[in-house]
């Protein structure tokens, strides 16, 4: 206790620089551990939101006993969200337990609704279409998944849903029905978070405990060789080392505490939660509080060490060992775990991630990073020690026999930034794979609606949606259903009402197709349904509610098109031009097709819009539900905070590291400039120091980062499995990384010289 309480009166008493350094240390691993909190509350949003669509989910009966209550669920899209409704009848009986969020089920004619809903219903008035009652009353945030759920208890007869609902026994299971993130994908997500965000919040952290690492070593080498004991000295590094991790925990939970209230009430792109399920839990709390401190403690005492063993060598400066050369045993071994799985992809029989696979897959992509940032001293010396041999340059030479003395030092500066580059490329993999996974690979996405559902207005006004790129109709022909021989499937066929142009847009490629004629389509995925000569009846109603038929004959002259594997067009059977239909008629037996881009954004900007002009409109995504593309949103809002927060900790631990460095340089900056060296010169010798070291590291984070990415890929059995298309987007990263440590190093020489510093040195 005796010494760690002469820790803390060296660390006030010891000068106004000491104290910056430790409210340096402090803040800087009070930004860690905000990063690391959100990171370890993020499952719990997910399971908070998860826990509440279990706790409402009916429990229901396939027996309808007489008196029973009765409920019926119905789970929409309104835009890019689901919009889920339940049909209650109560029954004689009754029922004891209520859904949460309510005090009571509803009455006929009655409607509870979410609050998003409960906006919408004055923004968009057609809605209410869908709830059939009056409001009565808003859900509570107990029974909402989220707060811009869209969710609805609607009052109703019992007699309205007698067929299709089923008795309801009370509400609660166990599991979600569609959770925000299914399992598998859970277990990607933490992963990418672990590799985004722990792995460079465990070297920031480090980089903050070992701040003026040269002056602290200085100071604890005096009071070991005054005759404290090793574990003596240790202490007394330990007071500074450990309050300071402390403060930076405590701090650092503050700050999420204030950024969880604002996060959880402005809400992320397709990720919202109540500020109850982002509070930290005690296993959280006590992570932080104990586990940052411990981790400050190890590397305090590990940094300590060589004062306490050689305190004369410290005081007298001398030249410090090579870094070892076993630490190149991790990076070894990790990318031969990654390389062996890419020579699995390359020989056509590529390793799946069952069973050791999925474990080693997993250790392969953390032993190569642990190993980069390890190995990354031993290649700076060497390095530096082959350049200052070889090289002409002063400039050169005054910076690589600096590197070469002190190879940690400089690569606390670039160790974040590798690491950064490195982790945004497994990132970049991640997303390839859970897209591949969660929506089928097409670069078309395809949106089917009733046509009786629409008017003409609203029919030419979807088409002008932004982001639809094509539109046509789809036809059904009509069967009489008391004619025996009509119910067979080839007496029916499928027209589709679309110029060639539109047919384009809609295929992969077609060939023969000419406007105003009908044509038969032949589908080179599938085979012909139809043969030419037959004739197939179509039903069409005409503005004054007449019902006409008009028949299409097969004709020989056909259109050989390849479609996409998840199509509407792909049934069709026949073009036919739009010219040939009644000029006062609208199909009666129809769907209208629109599609867009497949990407994500495009999809939702696209429904959004059909929200806007059809709102009560059943839509069908082709290939893709709604539950799909929410939670290819939650999952990208997750790695997208991922590498948000990986970011912060990369430039934070460049800024603390730079300043630190700034500091501890100014005696040695000094005493070169008095010699004889000039600012400029002095200014290009910090640069080299910096960039040299650092483009070799991220050359080894490009490399492996990508074969960490390809090992990643092949395991998940995708359709990508070598990412080449984002080699360019992490080069220009990493040039920029490079040019902002350059900027971030000229500081380091300033204008005046202060003679000072070599005294007191």
């Amino acid at each position: 206790m005796t010494e760690f309480l002469l820790g803390l009166r060296l660390l006030f008493g010891s000068g106004r620089g000491n104290r910056i350094r430790f409210f340096l240390m402090a803040a800087g691993g009070s930004i860690g551990v905000c990063c690391l909190a959100l990171v370890l509350t993020v499952p719990a949003i997910i399971d908070a939101h998860d826990a509440r669509s279990a706790a409402r989910e009916p429990i229901i009966s396939t027996k309808n006993p007489v008196g029973g209550t009765l409920v019926l669920e119905r789970d929409d899209s309104y835009g890019s969200h689901s919009f889920t409704r339940l049909f209650v009848a109560k029954g004689a009986r009754g029922v004891r337990s209520v859904p949460p969020g309510l005090s009571e089920l509803p009455s006929p004619g009655e409607v509870f609704v979410s609050p998003r809903v409960h906006e919408l219903l004055r923004e968009a008035p057609a809605v209410k279409s869908l709830l059939p009652g009056r409001e009565v009353g808003v859900i509570g945030p107990a029974g909402l998944s989220h707060p811009d759920e869209l969710f609805a208890y609607v009052g109703t007869e019992r007699a309205k849903i007698a067929a299709e609902g089923r008795t309801l026994k009370g509400f609660g299971y166990s599991y979600a029905p569609f959770p925000a993130v299914d399992s598998s994908t859970l277990t990607d997500v933490r992963f990418a978070l672990a590799t985004l965000v722990l792995l460079p919040l465990g070297i920031f952290l480090s980089v903050c405990a070992r701040l003026s690492a040269a002056s602290r070593m200085r100071r604890l080498a005096a009071l070991r060789l005054l005759g404290l004991s090793s574990k003596g000295t240790q202490r007394v590094n330990a007071a500074e080392t450990v309050v300071a991790a402390l403060l930076g925990a405590v701090l650092g939970l503050g700050e999420y505490w204030v950024l969880n209230q604002v996060m959880s009430r402005a809400g992320l792109p397709g990720l919202r939660w109540y500020p109850d399920d982002g509070a930290v839990s005690a296993t959280t709390v006590a992570i932080c509080l104990i586990g940052c401190p411990a981790l400050a403690w190890f590397v305090g005492r590990k940094s300590a060490r060589e004062a306490t063993a050689n305190p004369l060598a410290v005081r007298r400066t001398a030249v410090p060992r090579p870094p070892t050369k076993w630490v190149g045993l991790l990076l070894l071994s990790g990318l031969g775990i990654v390389c062996g799985f890419c020579a699995s992809g390359l020989t056509g029989h590529p390793a799946s991630s069952l069973g050791l696979n999925a474990v080693l897959v997993v250790a392969g992509v953390v032993l190569t990073g642990v190993g980069l940032v390890l190995t990354l001293p031993l290649l700076s010396y060497a390095l530096a020690s082959r350049v200052a041999r070889t090289t002409q340059s002063l400039t050169l030479n005054l910076a690589m026999r600096r590197n070469e003395a002190e190879p940690g030092s400089t690569m606390r500066v670039v160790t974040g930034l590798v690491l950064l580059v490195y982790a945004a490329s497994l990132a970049q993999g991640v997303l390839i794979q859970l897209e591949q996974v969660t929506r089928p690979y097409s670069p078309v996405q395809e949106y089917s609606l009733p046509l009786s559902k629409l008017s003409a207005q609203q029919q030419r006004d979807l088409a002008r949606v932004p982001g639809v790129g094509a539109h046509t109709v789809l036809m059904d022909s009509w069967r009489d259903l008391n004619d025996s021989q009509s119910r067979a499937f080839s007496s029916s066929a499928t027209a589709l009402v679309a110029t060639c142009a539109e047919l384009e847009r809609m295929t992969v490629r077609t060939e023969g197709c000419v406007d105003g004629k009908v044509l038969r389509l032949v589908n080179t995925r599938s085979g012909p349904d139809v043969e030419p000569g037959m004739s197939f009846p179509f039903s069409f109603r005409t503005d004054s509610g007449r019902d006409e038929k008009r028949n299409f004959t097969v004709p020989t002259e056909r259109v050989v098109y390849r479609g996409y594997e998840a199509s509407a067009v792909g049934s069709a059977d026949l073009l036919v031009p739009p010219s040939a239909l009644p000029a006062d008629a609208r199909p009666s037996d129809a769907t209208f097709v629109l599609a867009s881009s497949s990407d994500p954004e495009r999809v939702r900007a696209v429904l959004d819009g059909i929200a806007a002009v059809a709102p009560i409109a059943e839509i069908e995504l082709v290939g893709l539900n709604i539950q799909g593309l929410e939670q290819i949103s939650v999952v990208e809002t997750l790695l997208a905070l991922g590498m948000i927060m990986g970011l912060v900790i990369g430039v934070a631990a460049f800024l603390v590291s730079v300043t630190d460095r700034a500091v501890e340089r100014r005696s040695q900056v000094t005493a070169v400039t008095l010699i004889g060296a000039r600012a400029r010169t002095m200014r290009a010798v910090q640069c080299a120091q910096v960039v040299l070291p650092l483009g070799l590291g991220l050359v080894l984070a490009l490399v492996t980062g990508k074969l960490a990415e390809s090992s990643y890929l092949i395991t998940g059995g995708g359709a990508v499995r070598w990412d080449v298309e984002g080699i360019p987007l992490l080069t220009l990263a990493a040039l920029g990384v490079v040019a902002a440590a350059a900027v971030g190093s000229l500081p380091l020489v300033g204008r005046r010289i202060d003679p000072e510093l070599i005294r007191r040195d």
